[in-house]
């Protein structure tokens, strides 16, 4: 389960190694919270208890982290 590494906050921001067969996105945890954002556009998939004020949160956190993530996504499921 690779991790994005270098974001700031409190989140941990990752992939599992079975997602390349979805639409680039990624998985945010903090505590026993979850939530999944699909990357193209960026958009909530999933929530698992975070608050919505903290998923606005988040959601700014991956935009203006994209780059970085996306090239994360390429290195994990198209190492080529």
């Amino acid at each position: 389960m690779p991790s994005i590494k270098n974001i700031p906050g409190p989140y941990r921001l990752f992939f599992y190694s079975f997602d390349c067969n979805e639409p680039v996105h990624v998985h945010v945890q903090r505590e026993r919270m979850l939530c999944k954002f699909w990357l193209e556009p960026v958009e909530l998939a999933r929530n698992q208890s975070f608050p919505e004020r903290e998923v606005n949160r988040i959601r700014q956190l991956i935009e203006s982290n994209l780059t970085r993530i996306r090239k994360a996504w390429d290195e994990h499921c198209n190492p080529d």
